[in-house]
């Protein structure tokens, strides 16, 4: 299937599928699209940081240290594990974060990708090909405190029992794939996740809403990225 990049509208890129007119992050601006919906709405959600007043460039965060597990479903082009990085500085969290992809992304793609030069961050390209260049299927420091652990396996293959505190839900879209958002595969999710965990996805359509009601989830709604009304937050309770 016929890949490309693009530019998307915050300068940052992502890749476009043309036969299905979808691509890996939000055309309206992927940098822009992975803060909002799993960094300020996912990641400070946990860390009780108040949503008002996020400010991803700050570097003022107080909070203890504490170790946080991560999933993420659909490792795709690594920009939700690099800002988690970079974001794991800020907060001093140790960080424990696997990647599941079913169809990794090409080093050729990869080399196209403009995150680091966007984002600006000292030794961000660095980071970005030490988690691109790490092997998969095992885990990996990138860092003292940000583990990674690439598994290259489909969604429904996932059999992990409350073992992640925080899921990043970034499967393509239910338009495309409505295979990657049904009532099975949210109970993997709902059985991975400890106590308290939360998962975040930028979809809200209801046909999702109830799928993950139906397994047990708690669900909101809440402000969308730009380009999109509303997002989804699901919790699972005691």
């Amino acid at each position: 299937m016929k890949r490309e990049i693009i530019i998307t509208a915050d300068g940052s890129t992502t890749i476009h599928i043309p036969q299905w007119n979808e691509q890996y992050h939000s055309k309206h601006g992927a940098i822009q699209e992975a803060y909002h919906v799993f960094i300020k709405h996912g990641l400070y959600h946990l860390w009780n940081v108040n949503e008002l007043t996020f400010d991803v460039t700050s570097s003022r965060v107080e909070k203890s240290n504490k170790d946080l597990s991560i999933l993420e479903i659909g490792f795709g082009t690594g920009l939700n594990a690099l800002i988690t990085f970079l974001e794991s500085a800020k907060i001093k969290a140790k960080i424990d974060y696997v990647g599941v992809e079913g169809y990794p992304v090409s080093k050729d793609e990869i080399e196209l990708l403009n995150y680091a030069s966007e984002l600006n961050v000292a030794q961000c390209k660095l980071v970005f090909n030490k988690i691109h260049g790490v092997s998969w299927e095992e885990k990996h420091q990138i860092s003292q405190s940000f583990s990674l652990t690439k598994q290259h396996k489909f969604f429904d293959k996932i059999e992990d029992k409350e073992a992640f505190n925080l899921i990043y839900f970034d499967a393509f879209g239910a338009r495309v794939q409505p295979e990657l958002w049904t009532e099975d595969i949210f109970k993997k999710m709902y059985a991975a996740l400890k106590i308290g965990g939360v998962l975040v996805t930028y979809s809200a359509k209801g046909s999702v809403r109830r799928a993950m009601q139906s397994v047990g989830f708690s669900v909101e709604k809440l402000p969308g990225p730009p380009g999109k009304r509303e997002m989804l937050r699901a919790c699972k309770g005691a």
